[in-house]
């Protein structure tokens, strides 16, 4: 796993105490170390800060996000509404204030890796395809955990395949969103339904023509959303 934070005191305190609990650690005091880190070894989960010298948390998180489905978890001394979705809306799966102990962090570590499996809890294996007339159909591999357009791959993090996986087990039902954070996220998101309308929208961004009118994951007012196979 890596660390990214540019206080010293801080990145060998949170280092010393994941490595107590048997976590192979890799810490950065910047992104673009941090870039060249993740470059040379993968890593299965990310612990970041925002406010960083040169590269800040924000572009870090929008750089990896292509190339890596590892959960990010932020870890920031901001704690304004809109920097959180912004962080979530980059790529972030989860986003602690500090101070904070490291007990919280690695309590939503292990949260992050029981979910890690891109099989949602529950979900019927096999192929689930959405008919979408605009730009052909879209499979969603649940037992494989991959979803194709036609025969290329569609990049989906973790929470967002687990996402769409729940609106598709079965398709044409309406989720509310409390429910959704109940069976994605295993409980609720700091407490608050809008995590899943941030997802959801990024999640628009990859399989919609045009995200701002969708038309496979659909918004039904006042309840939730619903995934249309058209």
């Amino acid at each position: 796993m890596l660390i990214l934070e540019d206080d010293d005191r801080i990145r060998a305190a949170l280092r010393l105490a994941l490595q107590d609990e048997g976590y192979d650690v890799v810490d950065c005091a910047s992104a673009e170390g941090a870039l060249d880190a993740i470059r040379a070894q993968p890593v299965d989960l990310m612990l970041v800060d925002l406010m960083l010298g040169g590269m800040d948390g924000f572009t870090f998180i929008r750089t990896v996000r292509p190339t890596s489905d590892a959960p990010i978890i932020v870890l920031s001394a901001r704690n304004d509404t809109h920097d959180i979705v912004a962080a979530l809306e980059a790529g972030a799966d989860d986003y602690v204030t500090k101070p904070y102990e490291v007990k919280e962090v690695t309590a939503r570590m292990r949260a992050l890796r029981r979910r890690g499996s891109r099989v949602a809890p529950g979900a019927p294996l096999g192929d689930v395809v959405v008919i979408d007339r605009e730009r052909g159909p879209l499979t969603l591999d649940i037992g494989a955990g991959r979803v194709l357009r036609g025969d290329d791959a569609v990049h989906l993090t973790v929470t967002e395949f687990r996402l769409l996986s729940e609106l598709a087990s079965p398709p044409g039902r309406v989720l509310s969103r409390q429910g959704l954070l109940e069976s994605v996220w295993d409980r609720g998101f700091f407490g608050d339904e809008r995590i899943v309308d941030v997802h959801m929208r990024r999640l628009r961004t990859k399989i919609e023509q045009d995200p701002s009118r969708p038309r496979l994951l659909v918004t039904v007012r006042g309840l939730g959303y619903r995934l249309d196979l058209r």
